[in-house]
């Protein structure tokens, strides 16, 4: 078989389909365990632990291209998986005379196109909501602390700092100015003196905040979309073992148990943050 026909091929699919699904499932734990923060740490510790994730998130060399395979991933995973589906249509423009599906297959089996689908619309506007403002614009602030300490007459004064990297107090005013999304230079002499952080910890709490008039829909939004990603996770999980030809019958249960916990254990828990922040 050519190159060419092999690529074009539906095992080849699989293949692809089952490896980048794979790979995605490991995205998926790295980004769960980097989100928890936003509701296992509080206050200003919270948050700059969160800020300081997300900096080493778009900084890092390794996992910038890290982040590109994912892109590339999904990518492959989506257009692969509407292929597939349109070749298997093709291989059988007649259906059966009789059809019993359920006894067949499990729902989520049968309905995995259109799972996905609904999987990449929440990934683009969760991608508009967070990773566009992170990433490419500018509107998203500083992070930035207030300092109040007692004059000699007992009046509080209070002072906005920049949370830098080496922990310099730069004060938040206009002898200051920020390039370059985080770096800080001195607005006359234009010398770079130091680097902050981009405040997304701030965007995330806001937008699911009661405060936002949209909080609740977004809410819902969010939690229903990985209720459909667990759906699509409780088939895909298995399936991609078993298209990579690592089904055996000593451990395919094992597999079975470990996906469909998968399948219920990390979208629960991404969708418990957004709850909690409304919440609060």
């Amino acid at each position: 078989m050519s190159n060419s026909a092999l690529l074009k091929s539906s095992i080849s699919k699989k293949y692809w389909m089952a490896l980048t699904g794979l790979f995605l499932c490991t995205f998926l734990v790295g980004h769960l365990l980097g989100n928890l923060q936003l509701i296992l740490k509080t206050g200003e510790e919270g948050r700059r632990a969160f800020n300081e994730y997300a900096y080493f998130m778009a900084h890092n060399p390794a996992i910038k291209i890290l982040s590109w395979v994912t892109y590339i991933s999904i990518l492959f995973h989506a257009i692969d998986g509407i292929l597939l589906t349109i070749q298997n249509k093709k291989a059988r423009p007649i259906p059966y005379a009789r059809n019993n599906p359920s006894k067949n297959s499990s729902t989520p089996a049968r309905y995995m196109a259109v799972l996905g689908t609904l999987v990449l619309v929440f990934i683009s506007t969760h991608m508009a909501n967070f990773w566009y403002k992170a990433k490419i614009s500018d509107e998203i602030p500083m992070h930035s602390f207030v300092v109040s300490v007692p004059d000699q007459n007992g009046q509080v004064q209070s002072q906005e700092f920049y949370y830098t990297h080496n922990l310099q107090l730069i004060p938040k005013d206009d002898n200051f100015m920020v390039k370059n999304g985080t770096d800080l230079y001195m607005s006359k002499m234009n010398i770079k003196i130091g680097e902050g952080y981009k405040d997304l910890h701030t965007v995330v709490m806001q937008f699911f905040s009661k405060d936002n008039d949209s909080a609740l829909f977004a809410v819902l939004f969010y939690v229903l979309s990985m209720f459909v990603l667990s759906f699509h996770l409780w088939h895909g999980f298995a399936s991609a073992f078993q298209s990579l030809g690592l089904n055996h019958k000593k451990y395919n249960a094992a597999i079975g148990l470990i996906g469909k916990g998968f399948a219920i254990l990390v979208p629960l828990l991404f969708a418990i943050i957004p709850i909690i922040i409304y919440l609060k």
